[in-house]
């Protein structure tokens, strides 16, 4: 576990896919053919606190959606990238924008799309629902499946180890 608290100490990059992790990975459809998506609120809460803490969230998935960008668009997180089948590609290019090394970015995925990030990334995360290879990859697998708050417990993690957790719920105590 020592380890692992060393790595999420040096986090300052977030990047997370969307379908598995963010939500359940389900896509629904109304029948004159709207897509649904669930998001959980412990997830945006974290979010948020990523952002006030000074870390950078990235959401990058292969599908494209409306409702992710509208999220994005809820949440503040200016670094929305859609429909991206090469995700290291995306990875490598943000790394070189924000100046940031390998072990300064978490990556959190579910499925093979996700594995060249999370090869890359210092520290990599699975979800439980993820499919065996990404768990074989993953420094961490979370308790919490995607879609019920597993980006916030990844979150809090790093707030903690971090030493920035007191500050961000300070406010909230009294």
């Amino acid at each position: 576990m020592s380890n692992l608290v060393e790595k999420f100490k040096k986090i300052k990059m977030i990047i997370t896919d969307v379908d598995g992790v963010l939500t359940s990975g389900d896509v629904t459809y109304t029948s004159d053919g709207k897509e649904i998506k669930s998001f959980n609120v412990l997830d945006g809460t974290g979010i948020k606190f990523a952002q006030r803490s000074g870390l950078v969230v990235v959401f990058l998935t292969g599908r494209e959606s409306s409702i992710v960008a509208a999220r994005a668009k809820e949440l503040t997180v200016e670094e929305v990238h859609q429909k991206v089948w090469i995700k290291l590609d995306v990875y490598k290019d943000l790394l070189a924008k924000y100046k940031l090394k390998d072990e300064e970015v978490c990556c959190i995925g579910d499925d093979v799309l996700d594995l060249g990030m999370l090869k890359a990334a210092g520290l990599a995360v699975a979800v439980p629902n993820a499919i065996d290879e990404i768990k074989a990859v993953a420094d961490m697998v979370t308790e919490r499946s995607g879609g019920t708050g597993a980006v916030r417990e990844v979150l809090d993690q790093i707030f903690k180890a971090q030493g920035k957790w007191d500050d961000l719920i300070q406010k909230y105590e009294n």
